[in-house]
């Protein structure tokens, strides 16, 4: 009895790690971030820059993660001035994107982000400056 409850129990157990090695694998995968710009007075957006560079897209990483997010239904007056989403650069992996909408300040000195549909942040001005940097190679308030 206890043969064939080993039996059954290893091969449960290898299932289990080469599934969590392929989940590893996946999850450090490289990624970009395809920004786009809000063109004209409507919702509509045009691509207007790719960042490539891994240590930038982990600094953005860093700065959305670092966020306190608050959980809302936020009505801005006008669409987005940006939008960007993080795209793998292995053309083999499909996974749905989530969309990330920045909104520049009217002072020009700080972002609000929408992450999602739900999750809504207004960064300070350092975490703004770099983050509208690294995604638009502009200095905020230009």
């Amino acid at each position: 009895m206890l043969r064939r409850g080993c039996i059954i129990f290893i091969p449960l157990i290898l299932i289990l790690v080469l599934g969590a090695c392929t989940t590893d694998i996946a999850g450090n995968e490289k990624q970009n971030i395809v920004v786009e710009k809000q063109v004209g007075d409507e919702d509509q957006y045009e691509e207007f820059n790719t960042v490539t560079d891994t240590k930038q897209v982990e600094e953005v990483r860093g700065i959305l993660h670092d966020t306190h997010w608050k959980e809302a239904q936020v009505d801005f007056v006008h669409p987005p001035d940006y939008r960007f989403i993080y795209k793998f650069k292995n053309p083999n992996i499909d996974a749905k994107p989530v969309l990330h909408q920045v909104w520049i300040s009217p002072k020009k000195d700080k972002l609000e982000v929408m992450q999602g549909i739900r999750e809504y942040a207004q960064l300070p001005k350092a975490e703004s400056a770099r983050l509208f940097e690294i995604l638009t190679g502009e200095s905020l308030g230009d």
